[in-house]
């Protein structure tokens, strides 16, 4: 631990950075460009933070072979820039999409199953049709995932997507098959969620083949990446994060020289499991289309219920996870955290208690504790104190074990 005083006389725990690597962090994490390369644009996830501050926290923090863990995995961000930059990984999310994703994303094809999947791309778009039968998925349906997908405006789009699932699972092969689900999962987001004007099947069909075209392209780009470093490896843990040190990888003694996360943020709702169609009415369809099965509710995922103020159990349930995420950690570990706040007035000094009390000592890029803030423009979510937000303010935090 490097120590230095800052302008008010207050001992500010430095991170130890040089200043070229101090700048291509604050320039990553200011970043506001789309989301790009790789297989990040697979599904817009969401939440998720940029892959350039993922990637600068890896070359600042890691060597080729160390450890990276996200104990909030979501949409995967940290495990595929991990893996492409030869660095294990290990992500747990209690969401089984966010699973599935990740595990779409990390995987490494080669050229003949992505050549395969461009003759599927091809072929889909004859099999998609209003006028023929689909296959009926009964156990969804019963279950309510095709919840709001049956009317005047959606019911084409719904055989489209079944239409899309079955030709999937006619690649006889499970890699290949989540490869296709992935693709209708992606298309069918672009076709449905917050959308006032829905597309017609020709555009389903025409858009589909396009993602499936660009995530051959961005699945291609990481196998050339992985290629150099071919002893990473990753694993997709559905799990809560509480409790995460008894799986049996931790327990054999491996410790993550980095965690990079982003978890639920308190105050703030966050649709992470559901689309949002015809007005705002929501749907559990991701699931349907990933063949997974959903949580329990919005607070499953949240640690929170956005009908009430559960601000309590936000933290409550924060403290457990972070016992957890300090039980896996050293000295030698570093934590980045990119978090937002409803409202950080109050809420980001409870968060930083909670942070402390799981035995972690934050840290800083610089003398004088100045804290790394980022805008996110045109993101809307649901705040419970503050309705909903047109943009929001994210901070990144800097943590390490107390010695």
């Amino acid at each position: 631990m490097v120590l230095r005083r800052s302008t008010r006389s207050k001992i500010v725990p430095l991170l130890g950075l040089d200043a070229a690597c101090i700048q291509r962090l604050t320039q990553a994490a200011l970043d506001a460009n789309p989301v790009s390369g790789l297989t990040h644009t697979f599904y817009r996830y969401p939440a998720r933070f940029p892959p350039e501050l993922v990637r600068a926290a890896i070359h600042a923090f890691t060597e080729p072979g160390d450890l990276v863990l996200d104990p909030f995995v979501g949409g995967g961000t940290t495990l595929v820039e991990a893996l492409a930059a030869g660095r294990h990984a290990i992500g747990a999310d209690i969401s089984s999409l966010a699973a599935f994703v990740c595990e779409v994303k990390t995987t490494v094809y080669t050229g003949a199953e992505l050549k395969r999947m461009r003759q599927w791309a091809a072929g889909v778009r004859r099999q998609i049709d209003s006028r023929a039968p689909a296959s009926a998925h009964e156990f969804y349906e019963e279950a309510g995932y095709l919840r709001h997908l049956s009317g005047p405006r959606t019911w084409r789009l719904r055989k489209a997507i079944a239409q899309a699932i079955t030709s999937g699972g006619r690649l006889r092969s499970q890699r290949l098959e989540r490869f296709a689900r992935c693709a209708v999962l992606r298309t069918a987001q672009w076709a449905l969620d917050g959308r006032k004007v829905l597309p017609t099947v020709d555009d389903f069909r025409g858009q589909l083949y396009q993602f499936v075209l660009e995530m051959i392209n961005g699945s291609a780009e990481l196998a050339r990446a992985t290629a150099v470093h071919r002893h990473a490896s990753v694993q997709c843990l559905h799990r809560s994060t509480s409790g995460l040190e008894s799986e049996p990888l931790f327990k054999r003694g491996r410790k993550p020289r980095l965690i990079v996360t982003s978890p639920p943020y308190p105050g703030v709702h966050v649709l992470y499991h559901r689309w949002q169609i015809q007005g705002g009415k929501e749907t559990p369809a991701p699931f349907w289309i990933a063949n997974r099965l959903d949580g329990d509710g919005a607070a499953y995922y949240t640690m929170g219920d956005r009908k009430t103020h559960a601000a309590g159990k936000y933290f409550e349930q924060m403290r457990a996870s972070l016992d957890s995420v300090a039980a896996v950690c050293d000295s030698e570990t570093t934590v980045v955290q990119v978090v937002a706040f409803s409202n950080p007035e109050w809420q980001l000094p409870r968060y930083l208690s909670v942070v402390d009390d799981a035995g972690f000592i934050e840290h800083f890029l610089a003398a004088g504790g100045q804290r790394l803030w980022r805008s996110v423009p045109n993101r809307k979510w649901y705040a419970s104190q503050r309705g909903r937000t047109s943009g929001s303010q994210e901070v990144v935090l800097f943590h390490r074990l107390r010695q």
